[in-house]
Formats: structure tokens, C-alpha cells, sequence
């Protein structure tokens, strides 16, 4: 039985008994804030029992703050759980982690945030949906609670790559008020220790096929006289590296897909003029044909690197798998693939061989044509990655020679 399995069924014996939400803040020195943020946590408790029935639990992730918040939350009835690992997604983990409630609803312990707009959300998962956002651009933002540049472009470009890879469908990916369900929390295997957390729930929610919600939110200014822990390009740029992490088809898939198309494109029309197919030298000389062979490479092993991630987020628990992986599951192991390198690796040989008797015939002069050697030698190489990729699929599968993971209720 593993960690996560351990946590998950002693988890849900607490929720059997524990309140049906929690609510949850991280901390880190939020003593300006805390009285407001607490007393608008209880205003959000009594809405969502007087309009769902659920108990809640105001509980604080406390990040080693040195200014008495965790003294003062316990005195006004909230709970304490230290989280000594740094940051706002490991704060916001351990806040999820240690939550009682089979509801989850967080948000920023700054104040600029209401939570009674989370009383909406905790309705949407009553009603079946996984995860709720907040958006604040429908809710409407208050002068000054946000940088013009995280509003007009960190946060609008940050979405919709975030859209565009995973199509998440929702229009503000980084409000800080959300609620999930505990189920679906787990589930998701959070791990980001950073502001990222904020794109790693959306991304990981979408790739198992969760139902995600949004509701509008209101973002009003910070209420405590220091600087936000917030650094806008630095973590603008730690959201996007994760959109990138998490992409296998955008980071490899389709590179591999263009620029093999682009080699094929470029030996086609060579071989077909070296054939005299086509009349004249055509466009491609040697150089081009080169460039070719490259792109050819390249793509191979971008295309392996996008299956090897794949499969990975399967085995990790966080992705679903690709229809149709199934059906050939039998014909993606480490076999197969050390036999189908084999194979081109042979064909190269050969044709090397072929190439170097005609060379010799020819009295060792230069070639009429570089192309089939440029193509003998991408044979040979497209080979010698397919069994190099092989391995590492293998190892990465937990050195099993079957590619594709065990299909599970949650990856199919």
C-alpha cells in the first residue's frame, strides 16, 4: 500500500466525523490582515450553513510566521497547521493536506479577497462539479488591487496558454479564491511549492477529466502595509515554465511533427530531382539535404521525449491516457523497440555498404549526390535513438519493458 493510499482511507475516515468544509488561508507573518480575513472566513461559514447545511473549520497553513498569527488565529477558533516546507503552493498543500472537510475552499490571507464569494463555489461542488474557480474579471477588480501588467498581460497571456494547451476553459487560471473537493485534490497529486500551485491545480484537474466551474470574484487592494509576496516576472515565468513542464504534445510533440515534416518535405523533392523525376537541380542542394538529415533526428527524438513525458504523467497519476496507446500496447515495449532499432541500424548499414561500392567504382571520387548518404546515416541515427529511447521509457515505466501503463478508472 502506498503513502497516498494511506492518507487517502485515513482521510476519509476523518470526513465521516469532521466538518464538511474547511477553509483554508496560508500564513506567513499576516497579523495586519488576519483579524479581517478571519472574521470574513466566519461570515462565509454561517452563509454556507445557513444556505447548504454543511459545518465548516477556518483552518491556517501556517508557513513559520514570527508575528503571532498562529497565537491570534487559535484565540479567535481557527485551526493551526504548521507547514515548515516554504511557499505558497506547499503552504496551500499542507493547508489541503491536513483540511477535515470533504470541501476544500481557499484563498489569499492578505484580504484582497472576499470570502463570501466561495459560498457560490461550495455550491457548484454540492452540485457535482470537482473544482471551482473564482474569476476576477467577471467579478470585477478594484482600483489598484492589481498591476496593470499583471492584469492586462501577465495574467491574460498566462490563461490562455494555459487554454491553449490543456483547454482548461476558464477565463482567469491564477484567482487565489477557489474551492475543490478533497477527492479531487488528492487525485491531482499537487506538488509545486510556488505561486505555480495556482496553474498546476487547473492543469493537473483538466488532464484527469475533472469538472471545473467558475464563478465570478471580486479582487479588492491588500490590507497590509508591506510589499506582496508576489514577484511578477519572476513567478509569471514560473507559471508559464510549468504550463511548458506539463505540455509534452506543445514542448515535443509538435516540434517533432514539424520539423519532420519539413525533412520529409526537403528529401522528397531532392530525391525526386536526383531520380529525374522532376527536371534540373531543384531548390534543395547539399546543404539543404543536411539540414534535412537534422530536422529528421531532431524530430525522432523529440517524438520519443513526448511519449517517454506521456506516459510518465499516466504512471504518475496526474494524466490521462491517449486513446488509441491502448490498442497497441502490445507493440510498444522495450522489445519491439530494440528490434525495430536493430532494423535500421541494418538498413543503414547496408546502405552505407552499397554507397561505399559504388565509391570505390567510381575511383573514389566525390559523390554524384550526398542525398542517400545523408539519408543512410538519419536511418542509422533514427535507430540508434529509437533503442537509446527505448531504455529510457523503460526506466522511466519503473524499468518495465511494457511502454504503456495499466489502464485504471483514472487514466482511461
Amino acid at each position: 500500500m502506498t503513502e497516498t493510499e494511506t492518507f487517502s482511507q485515513s482521510d476519509r475516515a476523518s470526513l465521516q466525523t469532521g466538518p464538511d468544509v474547511s477553509i483554508i488561508m496560508p500564513c506567513l507573518n499576516e497579523i495586519e490582515s488576519l483579524p479581517h480575513c478571519l472574521a470574513n472566513a466566519r461570515a462565509a461559514a454561517e452563509a454556507i450553513q445557513a444556505k447548504y447545511g454543511l459545518s465548516s473549520e477556518i483552518l491556517i497553513a501556517d508557513n513559520g510566521s514570527s508575528d503571532g498569527s498562529q497565537a491570534y488565529a487559535q484565540s479567535q477558533g481557527a485551526r493551526v497547521v504548521p507547514v515548515p516546507r516554504r511557499g505558497y503552493g506547499a503552504a496551500l498543500i499542507g493547508g489541503c493536506e491536513g483540511g477535515h472537510g470533504r470541501y476544500l475552499l481557499m484563498a489569499d490571507a492578505d484580504g484582497s479577497y472576499n470570502f463570501l464569494d466561495g459560498v457560490a463555489m461550495i455550491g457548484r461542488l454540492v452540485a457535482g462539479a470537482d473544482l471551482c474557480m473564482g474569476s476576477r474579471f467577471a467579478g470585477g477588480i478594484a482600483k489598484g488591487a492589481m498591476p496593470w501588467k499583471n492584469r492586462y498581460i501577465g495574467n491574460p497571456i498566462l490563461t490562455g496558454v494555459l487554454n491553449l494547451f490543456f483547454r482548461a476553459g476558464i477565463d482567469d487560471a491564477h484567482c487565489g479564491i477557489r474551492a475543490i473537493t478533497k477527492q479531487a485534490f488528492l487525485a491531482c497529486r499537487l506538488s509545486s511549492t510556488g505561486m505555480e500551485f495556482a496553474s498546476e491545480m487547473v492543469i493537473k484537474s483538466t488532464l484527469l477529466g475533472q469538472r471545473i466551474e467558475q464563478v465570478p470574484a471580486t479582487l479588492g487592494p491588500d490590507l497590509r502595509d508591506r510589499a506582496p509576496h508576489l514577484r511578477p516576472w519572476r513567478d509569471g515565468w514560473r507559471h508559464l515554465r510549468y504550463l511548458l513542464m506539463l505540455s509534452p504534445t506543445w514542448v515535443f510533440g509538435v516540434p517533432a511533427l514539424l520539423a519532420m515534416l519539413v525533412a520529409a518535405l526537403i528529401f522528397g523533392v531532392a530525391a525526386l530531382h536526383d531520380l529525374a523525376i522532376l527536371p534540373g537541380e531543384g531548390p534543395f542542394g547539399v546543404s539543404w539535404t543536411v539540414l534535412a538529415g537534422f530536422l529528421l533526428t531532431l524530430g525522432h527524438f523529440s517524438g520519443l521525449m513526448a511519449v517517454a513525458t506521456h506516459f510518465y504523467g499516466v504512471r504518475t497519476g496526474y494524466r490521462r491516457l491517449r486513446s488509441g496507446f491502448d490498442r497497441w500496447s502490445s507493440m510498444l515495449t522495450l522489445e519491439h523497440s530494440l528490434m525495430a532499432s536493430l532494423a535500421l541500424i541494418a538498413l543503414s548499414a547496408l546502405w552505407l555498404g552499397e554507397i561505399g561500392i559504388r565509391w570505390q567504382g567510381g575511383g573514389f571520387l566525390a559523390l554524384p549526390s550526398v542525398l542517400p548518404l545523408v539519408l543512410a546515416l538519419s536511418l542509422g541515427s533514427v535507430g540508434v535513438q529509437t533503442a537509446l529511447g527505448g531504455f529510457l521509457i523503460s526506466i522511466l515505466a519503473g524499468h518495465d519493458a511494457s511502454f504503456v501503463p495499466p489502464a485504471t478508472p483514472e487514466t482511461r
